[in-house]
């Protein structure tokens, strides 16, 4: 028996991908981004976890005499004022987001360490080889479920009105895009590894017969 077939081959590649572009947009600050031709703009760039203004007013100060410049991670404790405005630039939404995104983020790290014990050291010929493959499977749908709620979540609520200065000119970056891809990629991926599952315990099956009729044929 080979070790996998065309659809755990592709599999491999899908999670490949989904694992960088997960990886690249959990910690890459362009989820939310204002359009660069905009000179007054108070947003720069907005991510999960660090977020870049060019002059953000304190939303507490009504005398607008605070103001934000710059990138900060979003749990900057040395930046006066910064940790007053964290329920503003993190509302539940966001929160919930992170949270799904994160769960994303880790399945997929243990589903890197699975995928290499898939593609180097495990094979047909080991009893816990269909198990490792549902596993992997099923820790890939995860992180493609959790991926999805993330990015929908994000998509219907983070370019409202009423929350990031200069909503008409703030759009969704390119750190979101490449969740959006990776999140397929996971649940493409994770359809193939059961595919190849499947496969693999036809060809189980199918291996055990053809020994059966040997073994009754040779007694004959």
């Amino acid at each position: 028996m080979s070790r996998r077939t065309l659809s755990g081959t592709v599999a491999l590649g899908f999670f490949a991908l989904a694992f960088v572009l997960i990886a690249v947009a959990f910690g890459t600050p362009s989820w939310l981004v204002s359009d660069y031709r905009i000179t007054g703009a108070k947003l720069d760039r907005f991510g999960l976890w660090s977020h870049c203004f060019r002059s953000l007013p304190d939303p507490q100060d009504t005398y607008q005499k605070r103001f934000f410049v710059g990138c900060r991670w979003i749990y900057d404790p040395f930046t006066t004022g910064y940790d007053e405005i964290r329920g503003y630039l993190v509302p539940d939404f966001m929160v919930v987001t992170q949270f799904f995104f994160t769960i994303s983020f880790i399945c997929m790290l243990i589903g890197a360490i699975l995928s290499l014990l898939y593609f180097l050291c495990c094979g047909p010929d080991m009893s816990k080889f269909l198990l490792l493959i549902q596993a992997i499977a099923i820790i890939v749908l995860v992180a493609g479920i959790s991926g999805g709620i993330a990015v929908i979540v994000f998509a219907s609520k983070a370019n409202r009105i009423g929350w990031m200065p200069g909503h008409a000119n703030n759009f969704f970056g390119w750190s979101f895009a490449l969740a959006c891809i990776g999140v397929i990629a996971a649940l493409v991926s994770a359809t193939l590894y059961f595919v190849e599952a499947v496969i693999q315990i036809k060809k189980r099956d199918h291996l055990k017969d053809s020994q059966a009729r040997f073994t009754m044929e040779t007694k004959a």
